[in-house]
């Protein structure tokens, strides 16, 4: 399995529009961060955990050539509003693109894509989309089973996922002692850790590290960070052992 970090960064991505915080206009590439999405490649799929806005850049730059599926986290702009942009894989290989989302995200992506799912339109140009309604319970990827991992973002119900040895879970701030079992075991760990200071829908740095102790991964990595967090390689130097801060283009094998 390989892991590609398309984007590390929050909703308004580093740099942020109009700051000019010492992160924000840092020239160590590490703290120049895309929205969060990550590339799962295996033997049997090649997957993408959300399409935020800056899809499109994130395939080019990843040259990718082909995806099995999307999966959707939740339905926060910056996770889903690059979804139009699935159209190039459509045209190269005549094919529906697979999502995978709860039905409230769904309900939301039909609303906000209306052009793609009315079949009045049936405008030749538009992304051909198969919409998959998934629950918290494992489904299965061209004979690949995926776990979805249950959270809350304040109040509002995400989705991580799970594949084999590797868990990636972002935009949460609760998760619930029978969904961290599911997570147990797990080799390698990327979850969300916005900023050092408490946020309402999102673990901060303290509450990231102390769920990593609790599920105990070999290797874990932070994601969906904030400018806010700190310079990367200040915050990297703070990490206990065996817990990295992710960055834009960061490969992993597995």
């Amino acid at each position: 399995m390989k892991i590609t970090f398309l984007g590390t960064g929050t909703s308004q991505g580093i740099p942020v529009i109009a700051c000019d915080c010492e992160v924000c206009v840092s020239q160590n590439e590490k703290d120049k961060r895309l929205r969060v999405s990550v590339l799962i490649e295996t033997e049997k799929n090649t997957l993408v955990i959300d399409s935020g806005p800056d899809f499109r850049t994130q395939m080019l730059r990843a040259k990718v050539q082909n995806i099995d599926g999307i999966l959707y986290t939740h339905e926060h702009k910056d996770h889903v509003a690059g979804m139009d942009d699935v159209r190039p894989f459509c045209f190269k290989h005549k094919k529906e693109i697979e999502i995978y989302a709860h039905e409230r995200v769904l309900s939301q992506l039909r609303q906000e894509f209306h052009y793609v799912f009315d079949e009045r339109f049936n405008y030749p140009g538009i992304p051909r989309i198969n919409a998959n309604t998934i629950t918290n319970e494992p489904f299965v990827i061209n004979n690949e089973t995926i776990t979805p991992i249950d959270g809350l973002h304040y109040k509002l119900q995400v989705f991580g996922f799970r594949i084999g040895d590797f868990t990636y879970i972002t935009d949460m701030n609760s998760i619930s002692e029978e969904e961290i079992e599911k997570v147990k075991g797990t080799k390698v760990l990327v979850l969300n850790a916005l900023q050092k200071q408490p946020h309402i829908s999102h673990f901060n740095l303290e509450e990231a590290i102390e769920l990593v102790s609790k599920i105990k991964p070999n290797k874990t990595y932070f994601t969906h960070l904030s400018h806010t967090m700190g310079l990367h390689e200040i915050v990297s130097k703070e990490l206990p052992q065996d817990i990295e801060l992710a960055y834009d283009g960061l490969e992993i094998n597995l």
